[in-house]
């Protein structure tokens, strides 16, 4: 199968040419010529009834002119090595967590598949560049490190993630450079965009992309939802905490593939230009303010395309099928409290905002309903001690990092700030 640009259809790639270059020349996202339909067996059975099995069925289409079945379960079977659970809050109401990989963050399953994936199709020394509003970074710095022939540059937001976060980005070492952008998070990625459109740079400096533009990021992603669908045996409403879409998208994808799903929440904080978007039709972008859920503070996602192409570019078809939910920052503590005090659950900021919007849901259509729960409390341990007046236990794939000394560069937060910076250091 090909894929072809958003914006120029005519550009088309194969798979792993499409991974290795990140971002298609126009700027546009690279997006599958069709979408594989899948029978709705292998959305509820699997003959392994693991995890890393039904990923490798729902790519398998996608890769199978350059990958053989069993390569590819090799690479999902590495990727895919920790669990996801699906746990019950009530009756009808369950959270999905996606944060028991090594850098305690949904990202890991798609900066693990990636890493993977770079890994078997690149014969030359790569650039993984990649912008971070909070978790990305960390789980592509992980997902990475040692990767022979791979360097990673990592932008992220000064002052605008956790502590937690900052020291996985910054004490990682090896082959993982962090770059500390004196700007928000909409500043990181347009000036990653604008490196890979300048044709003087990459040839000096390979680059690609990590974050979930790059569609070995986000078509893996589609895996945890048909493994949530498979573990209850039928078909649910997804609560999705948003910022950047690729989430979002990821679920939807396994939906018009065939999965089945009743619905879908984008679910954001006061950067709710998402939620916005599907109740009046007009999409505007604006700055992003900081949050206590920083991961969503995104005022202009990239993903946006490749949501609206999954519905054929038709906006009532998406408004009929996904929906919006907005939370401040009180109503963010209110709901890591309400969670606590209800559930005996904690959650971090962006959990419990989709916690809370799942809890509409199902008051409104019923069950099942599922809230992902994108990141481990302890990575916002301020945030959830603040709301619930308890302490999250740090899990040990975290406590490491805290003991680091933290080493960044900071750079302004214009392209040729970063053009200066990769070319001082293409020859090192």
């Amino acid at each position: 199968m090909n894929f072809h640009s958003l914006l120029t259809p005519s550009i088309e790639r194969s798979f792993s040419a499409a991974v290795i270059e990140g971002l298609a020349p126009d700027r546009g996202l690279y997006y599958p010529n069709e979408i594989p339909q899948l029978p709705e067996e292998m959305w509820l059975e699997d003959s392994e009834g693991e995890c890393w099995s039904l990923a490798s069925n729902l790519i398998e289409p996608f890769t199978q002119e350059q990958l053989t079945k069993s390569e590819l379960q090799g690479l999902m079977k590495s990727a895919l090595n920790f669990p996801i659970e699906l746990v019950e809050l009530e009756n009808g109401l369950y959270v999905l967590e996606l944060f028991h990989g090594p850098t305690a963050a949904f990202k890991d399953v798609g900066a693990r598949s990636m890493a993977r994936f770079l890994g078997a199709f690149s014969d030359r020394r790569l650039t993984v560049l990649v912008a971070t509003s909070g978790d990305t970074g960390s789980a592509v710095a992980q997902g990475f490190l040692n990767v022979p022939g791979i360097d990673v540059v990592i932008l992220y937001p000064s002052g605008r993630i956790s502590h937690i976060q900052e020291q996985q980005l910054t004490t990682a070492g090896a082959n993982v450079t962090a770059l500390e952008v004196q700007g928000n998070f909409d500043d990181c990625q347009r000036m990653v965009k604008e490196a890979f459109l300048d044709a003087q740079l990459q040839e000096k400096r390979a680059l690609t992309s990590a974050n979930s533009i790059n569609l070995a990021r986000w078509i893996p992603q589609a895996s945890y939802y048909a493994w949530a669908t498979y573990l209850l045996g039928e078909g649910a409403h997804f609560v999705v905490p948003s910022g950047n879409l690729g989430n979002l998208a990821a679920g939807v994808l396994a939906h018009q593939m065939g999965m089945p799903a009743t619905g879908f929440t984008a679910a954001s904080n006061a950067n709710d230009v998402v939620p916005e978007y599907l109740r009046t039709g007009t999409f505007t972008a604006r700055p992003t303010v900081a949050t206590l859920s920083n991961a969503m503070d995104v005022g202009d996602p990239s993903n946006r395309p490749r949501l609206e192409a999954l519905y054929g570019n038709d906006f009532e078809a998406l408004q009929r099928s996904v929906e919006g939910y907005t939370a401040d920052d009180a109503a963010t503590t209110q709901a890591m409290r309400d969670a606590w005090e209800r559930y005996e659950y904690l959650a971090c900021p962006h959990t419990a905002i989709g916690i809370a919007a799942a809890q509409e849901v199902l008051a409104r259509k019923g069950g099942p309903v599922v809230a992902l729960a994108t990141a481990h409390p302890a990575k916002f341990g301020e945030a959830v001690h603040a709301a619930t007046s308890i302490e999250p236990e740090v899990p040990e794939s975290l406590k490491e990092c805290l003991q680091r000394e933290k080493v960044s560069t900071v750079i302004e937060p214009t392209i040729a700030a970063l053009r200066a910076y990769l070319l001082e250091t293409a020859a090192d």
